[in-house]
């Protein structure tokens, strides 16, 4: 068993490189119901006759591309995705990667994302993989975002040949980390992530795809047995009964409503409901998100409290590719920390261990990086042992202090400005392959209601979950709700720190507090039943639990919290119709969960 004492040791023993070159071919498999899924199979040239440790890939946007020039010889395929292929298979191991049922090559229809049929495919094509001749019996899957949820659930098949995943840049509630985060339809995602789906379901370049790999690219690679196209074709035929995903999604307030005419909610597409089949696998999980990244540090931490599997977490500023940092604190767009090379290595040393070593990481760690500094910290325990809840409060004349407004003070007013946005490079946009850049909010800020503190005497760590909690009335009985917090240095630049939002129609609070969550977070349900609109002309308090974060905001600036009623290019608009007016009390509050 390997344990890991520090960020370093992540990467401190990554295999040697020792194979060039590869021997690949592809080929459909006939899955339990005949449908036809393509997969890649490649080895490294050199290690004929040898037993491997494999590395599966569930590619939900085409396992390789068809391109317009010749593929170079003895490479690997080329697919959409970082060459960690070449990597891992330059170290002995062999990779295998194929289209999920209803996209790419493979036959089939798609009737929502990660259905059961597709994790039966998941699990048939693993057991394939162990009864060749090349394999040495065990099996890891590696993935970002899509794929990467697949890798995870790979663990849910019971067999003991798989032997560790890689999940990265994922989402553990479907609901509330992507399709509609705290209640409100986040539009510009699912509007882009389901035109992308439907180009590549119909053999066409998706346009979320760099402008040169759109040029470059044909299609989709058909299999090496699918000469003339005509199988390609069929395939393209069948995925045209995939369901519209937009149309599906849009249509969604409730987390209990149905998508589209399939009989499944969106909670049936999210990982909560495989954790007893995740935890009895034991499968070693090797998990990698940032706090910038939608709601991925949130799904990360979440897959470490309520699984008891042997999990190592890093938790970064990048944005979702995990090739450039976000941090507002650095550079725009700037190399990731660690480096591309870094990562890289502690995938290989994580699968040497696992699949070729049999000495996976022992016990459960999280690595993180705090926002404002270079520094990697190491905790077993999220949130921090040794972090202490504050209570700041919303101030008259929009201060923001750590103790309670006076008594009888007017509360402020505020008009809902539709217009209000953080822009096209945010969290959210990053997951639709853009850069993750928040520029200074100085400017955009004068669209929000803003509370600003004193200049801070001394440097101060926020890490964990801050949960605001709004004393508020509205002109409407609807309202999308956001809070920001940032850091305004001695200069007026705003930086960013993270964010929470609520749809006023979701207030209401449910006690389903779970031993492993932060005693001071809220929980909605997000259900039809809860529905509870806005008394107009009365105040309610609205409870909002901002994205997990962790941040060094330093002496001589100051903590501001802005909050909005829209983020207009990217999530939708409520109400659709009328401009709203709000009123926020200064008995208002923000807990702060602080690091001694």
């Amino acid at each position: 068993m390997t344990v890991l004492r520090s960020f370093d040791d992540l990467f401190a023993r990554p295999p040697a490189s020792r194979y060039e070159g590869v021997i690949s071919s592809s080929r459909y498999l006939p899955m339990r119901d005949d449908t036809k899924i393509a997969v890649d199979i490649m080895l490294p040239k050199g290690t004929e006759g040898k037993r491997l440790p494999t590395v599966l890939v569930m590619a939900r946007y085409w396992r390789s591309l068809k391109l317009r020039i010749p593929s170079p010889p003895n490479k690997a395929p080329i697919g959409p995705r970082e060459d960690v292929p070449k990597a891992l298979m330059a170290r002995g191991f062999a990779v295998v990667i194929m289209d999920v049922r209803g996209t790419g090559a493979s036959f089939g229809i798609s009737q929502h994302p990660w259905t059961p049929e597709e994790v039966s495919d998941y699990c048939e094509v693993a057991a394939w993989i162990t009864a060749q001749p090349w394999s040495n019996g065990r099996v890891g899957a590696y993935g970002i975002s899509y794929e990467g949820a697949a890798a995870l659930r790979l663990t849910t098949c019971g067999r003991p040949t798989v032997c560790g995943v890689i999940p990265q840049e994922i989402e553990y509630d479907i609901y509330a980390d992507i399709v509609a985060p705290g209640g409100i339809f986040n539009e510009a995602f699912m509007r882009a992530w389901s035109t992308s789906n439907t180009l590549l379901d119909s053999g066409k370049p998706s346009g979320l795809f760099p402008r040169l790999a759109r040029l470059m690219t044909k299609s989709v690679r058909a299999v090496d047995e699918d000469k003339d196209g005509a199988l390609l074709a069929r395939a393209f035929a069948q995925h045209k009964g995939n369901t519209d995903i937009f149309a599906a999604m849009r249509a969604i307030t409730f987390r209990d409503d149905p998508f589209g005419n399939t009989g499944v909610t969106l909670d049936d597409m999210s990982i909560f409901p495989h954790e007893d089949r995740i935890a009895a696998s034991s499968v070693p999980v090797f998990s990698w998100a940032s706090w910038l990244d939608g709601a991925t540090a949130e799904a990360a931490l979440r897959t470490y409290r309520r699984h008891p599997n042997p999990q190592v977490v890093v938790i970064g500023t990048w944005k979702h590719e995990m090739t450039h940092d976000g941090s507002p604190y650095r550079k725009a767009n700037g190399p990731a920390h660690p480096p591309k090379q870094r990562q890289w290595d502690a995938i290989l040393q994580f699968f040497d261990q696992t699949l070729a070593q049999d000495a996976p990481p022992q016990g459960k760690v999280i690595f993180y990086q705090t926002l404002g500094t270079d520094t990697w910290k190491r905790t077993e325990q999220f949130p921090l042992p040794q972090s202490r809840v504050e209570t700041w409060y919303l101030q008259p004349q929009g201060g923001f202090a750590p103790q309670p407004a006076p008594t009888g003070s007017a509360p402020d007013r505020y008009v809902v400005d539709f217009k209000a946005s953080t822009g096209l490079t945010n969290r959210w946009h990053t997951q639709m392959a853009r850069p993750l850049v928040y520029p200074n909010r100085a400017e955009a800020d004068k669209r929000l209601l803003c509370y600003t503190s004193a200049p801070l005497a001394q440097d101060m760590e926020i890490t964990g979950y801050p949960v605001a909690y709004l004393d508020l009335m509205s002109t409407s009985e609807d309202g999308a709700f956001f809070v920001y917090v940032e850091d305004v240095d001695e200069y007026g630049v705003v930086r960013y720190i993270t964010e929470g939002q609520l749809r006023g129609i979701h207030r209401a609070l449910k006690e389903i507090l779970r031993p492993d969550e932060a005693p001071h977070v809220p929980h909605h349900s997000y259900m039809r039943a809860d529905a509870s609109p806005l008394p107009i002309g009365e105040f309610v308090t609205l409870a909002i639990t901002l994205q997990p974060t962790s941040v060094l905001i330093r002496s001589g600036h100051r903590i501001r919290i802005a909050i909005a009623g829209a983020d207009a290019e990217t999530f939708t608009r409520i109400p659709a119709q009328g401009q709203p007016i709000i009123q926020v009390a200064h008995t208002s509050k923000v807990l702060l969960p602080v690091v001694e």
